[in-house]
Parts: structure tokens; sequence; C-alpha cells
């Protein structure tokens, strides 16, 4: 790649529009799920098989389901996409407020911060 393509792909990157929201991931043969926040739901699903392969989750419990059922028992769910918010600090406020929503609702243990 030249340099100049390489610049323009990386400034695309990091103007790209991220979608911020609540999922659910969910251990099919166990039954077990868990849920957490993201601010960019496109790319969570990527970040949680990254860490749960290299053993590096630090869900214990998750992460022993992972080591327990494979990669092709896990599926993840969107359960709400936030609106855009340009103000980071609001993001996370209001990410926070729907993970408890959600977790009051279903009842499912949370991941922990996974939203950074």
């Amino acid at each position: 790649m030249q340099t100049e393509e390489r610049k323009a792909a990386i400034a695309a990157y990091k103007e790209r529009k991220t979608i911020a929201g609540i999922y659910l991931l969910r251990c099919e043969p166990s039954g077990q799920s868990w849920i957490g926040r993201a601010t960019d739901l496109a790319s969570i699903e990527n970040r949680l098989r990254f860490t749960l392969r290299h053993r590096s989750h630090t869900h214990r419990g998750l992460q022993a389901a992972w080591d327990a059922h494979g990669p092709d028992a896990f599926r993840l769910e969107e359960l709400e996409r936030l609106e855009e918010e340009s103000l980071a600090y609001i993001r996370d406020r209001i990410l926070k407020e729907r993970l408890g929503h959600w977790q009051g609702k279903l009842g499912q243990e949370k991941l922990g911060v996974q939203a950074i």
C-alpha cells in the first residue's frame, strides 16, 4: 500500500461513524448469557472473541464457558442501539443506565467494562 493510500485509509477509519449500544453474548449449549455495553457495536464481537481465544478475558465464567464449548457455541445479539451522541461522557452515562435496565429486565450477569 502506498503512503497516500495508507493515510487515506487511516483518515477514513478515524472519521467513520460508530454506534454504541447494549449486547447479549449467549452460549447456546449451556444456556448461559452475559450482557455488556460497547461504544462500537460493530467491533465488540471481534474484541470479545480475540480476548477469549487468547485466554485473556477478565470474566472467568465467560472464559470457562468458552474453553468448555468453543467459539462456535457463542452468538452475539444486539439488544439496543443508542442515538448518536457527540459527547463521550454523556454517551458513557447513557450506556451505563441502559446496561442496568437490560440487566434488570433479563437478569443476566454483566461482563464489566467493555465500552472502551
